[in-house]
């Protein structure tokens, strides 16, 4: 009988130290994504506009020697980068939602690009997640998508002089009109973020985040 006891004692801490090793073990995981997270300055890519998103990724490029430009707002064909460099590249940068996933849309036009521009290489670069149907177009048109993950990896494996903090700070958001009453939207701060609000403040009340996709 006191064997048995001693069996399930030593039993029972064993089951104990596992679970509790395995608690440290996702501990220190999680604090090792979260501080991946915050070097690579996704946390700021997260707040910016579209444009900004556009300006981060021609100063990571340039960085890696590439002759990188914005391409035309109008007629751009479906990209949003060109970079020059071994290769010729085109990219479609999407600065979304982390919850709102990229479709498929995206791939055909960045593909749609890579011909217009007679590009090496076709991308689709964001900060959130790609959608299934997104991810077998972009496999069969040989488009390489680069999502959350992918993106955090290439910043912290360029390590940036200009990082996602500079460009948030220092670059301002694609101007934007006021859908209510289309007077201009400026930028304001409150409790260290910034917003859009309408220039007619207080007739009109009308405010957005910068990031409002």
């Amino acid at each position: 009988m006191a064997n048995s006891v001693f069996i399930f004692i030593i039993f029972f801490l064993l089951i104990v130290l596992f679970q509790l090793m395995r608690y440290v073990y996702r501990t220190l995981l999680k604090r090792q994504a979260l501080r991946r997270l915050m070097q690579s300055g996704i946390p700021y890519i997260d707040q910016m506009d579209g444009f900004q998103f556009k300006m981060y990724l021609k100063a990571l490029f340039q960085q890696l020697g590439y002759k990188a430009q914005l391409a035309p707002q109008s007629g751009d064909a479906g990209a949003d980068l060109i970079m020059k460099g071994k290769k010729k590249i085109v990219i479609q940068a999407k600065r979304y939602g982390v919850n709102n996933k990229v479709s498929k849309s995206a791939v055909q036009e960045v593909y749609s690009a890579q011909a217009y521009y007679e590009a090496d290489e076709a991308w689709v670069m964001t900060n959130s997640f790609f959608t299934k149907q997104a991810k077998v177009l972009a496999e069969v048109c040989h488009v390489q998508l680069f999502d959350r993950h992918a993106l955090q990896a290439l910043i912290l494996e360029v390590n940036p002089i200009h990082t996602a903090e500079d460009i948030y700070r220092e670059v301002k958001p694609e101007p934007r009109t006021c859908p209510v009453c289309e007077n201009l939207l400026i930028i304001r701060h409150r409790n260290g973020e910034r917003f859009f609000r309408c220039v007619s403040f207080p007739q009109c009340e009308h405010t957005e985040a910068i990031n409002k996709e």
